[in-house]
């Protein structure tokens, strides 16, 4: 399918004529920074070139229509302006609706309801940001369709975290919807989750490929471990704030935290903290590195915020790190490292060009083996933010 066949598809559940728009939200892959963006540190995602279309059309009564055309046997799902509430039995629709609910809750308040079809080529749970994706698409969506011009694109985002955290009860960070909203073409986006200062950072590989490989373990983010590592981290910065002046841990060095570290009473609180000060430091550094055009160092930087992932977040799985043992195994590979919010999910490598058909030959052979799945690999191109684009 194509965002061609989207719009028929529209017509066909909804009916033609009338304003009929068109839009495209992408997903996004995180270069480092990993369980950063919760803690006041830096983060270093792109935005990818898959994503979600959607279609939408104004309607003059209070209903709101929401379709996937993701889903076999998907049914349109019905809600009403007058009770946005969250509905088990809406499932995926929830996420487009927390966002109706949250602008509706920051005074954007819309009288008639509207139509919506979507159709994704994110890979459903592989830590992609699908969910960012469809969040800040429906944003867009709101904003173009009923003239909320005073909204930047920035603030889409936030509504779109504001809305996951608080309608969805999945505690994320900033870091994905600002990714999917923000992206631009060949740039990746070097942004402080402190007070969302931001540049971008030209992706400059000439030798090279980013390579995402999916590893088919499917993870819910929403099921608890990743909220407990919020709470973890949460419980580490009050006890270093009795004895040092920061609100995050984004503000610590490596130093200062060897430094105030045996304040924290429980040893894995104080891994979770020291995994969240190293990833920001690293963080930092490998932006350096790239404006150097040193991508030895930026991979290397990626391979260690794997291991703090791995050893002292433990956001990693069996399979996860099979992937990245095979990567790191082969010449060519520059880096490797789990992305997004882990306990399954994907994998990012930086890979030579030359290297690239063995790197998915050996990895996909070797997963296989050890697993009995079969890995996807994406050869990404970093694209744009999220638009309007008819």
């Amino acid at each position: 399918m194509d965002a061609k066949d989207l719009r028929a598809k529209f017509v066909e559940i909804y009916g033609d004529g009338g304003d009929i728009r068109e839009y495209f939200a992408p997903g996004r892959v995180n270069l480092i920074g990993e369980h950063t963006d919760y803690n006041g540190g830096h983060v270093f995602p792109c935005a990818l070139t898959i994503g979600t279309y959607g279609v939408a059309r104004k309607r003059e009564d209070d209903k709101i229509h929401f379709f996937s055309a993701n889903l076999e046997d998907c049914e349109v799902v019905e809600v009403s302006l007058s009770d946005l509430s969250y509905q088990t039995r809406y499932s995926w629709a929830n996420y487009p609706l927390g966002v109706v609910w949250a602008f509706d809750g920051k005074g954007k308040k819309m009288t008639q309801g509207f139509d919506m079809a979507i159709w994704g080529n994110i890979p459903n749970g592989s830590g992609l940001s699908s969910s960012a994706s469809l969040e800040v698409l429906t944003g867009t969506i709101l904003r173009d369709l009923y003239g909320f011009a005073d909204l930047s694109m920035t603030d889409l985002a936030l509504i779109g975290q504001y809305s996951e955290n608080n309608f969805n009860g999945c505690n994320c960070g900033i870091m994905d919807q600002f990714a999917v909203a923000m992206g631009k073409k060949d740039c990746a986006i070097f942004l402080d989750t402190s007070d969302l200062s931001y540049e971008y950072a030209k992706i400059a590989l000439p030798d090279a490929k980013i390579v995402i490989t999916n590893s088919k373990v499917k993870h819910s983010l929403v099921d608890g471990q990743y909220n407990k590592r919020r709470e973890e981290c949460a419980e580490a910065l009050a006890q270093l704030q009795t004895v040092v002046d920061i609100q995050s841990l984004g503000e610590l060095d490596n130093e200062g935290f060897e430094k105030y570290k045996d304040v924290i009473t429980d040893e894995e609180c104080k891994k979770r903290a020291r995994h969240a000060v190293a990833e920001n430091q690293r963080t930092i550094e490998a932006v350096a590195a790239l404006k150097d055009n040193d991508v030895e160092k930026f991979g290397k930087l990626m391979n260690a915020s794997h291991v703090s992932l791995r050893d002292d977040y433990k956001v990693s799985c069996e399979e996860i790190d099979i992937l990245v043992d095979l990567a790191w195994s082969i010449d060519g590979v520059v880096g490797s490292r789990i992305t997004g919010g882990g306990f399954g999910g994907c994998t990012v490598s930086i890979v030579k060009n030359d290297a690239v058909d063995a790197f998915m030959e050996k990895v996909g052979a070797g997963y296989k083996e050890k697993t009995g799945i079969d890995a996807e690999f994406y050869v990404v191109d970093i694209g744009d933010g999220a638009r309007r684009t008819v």
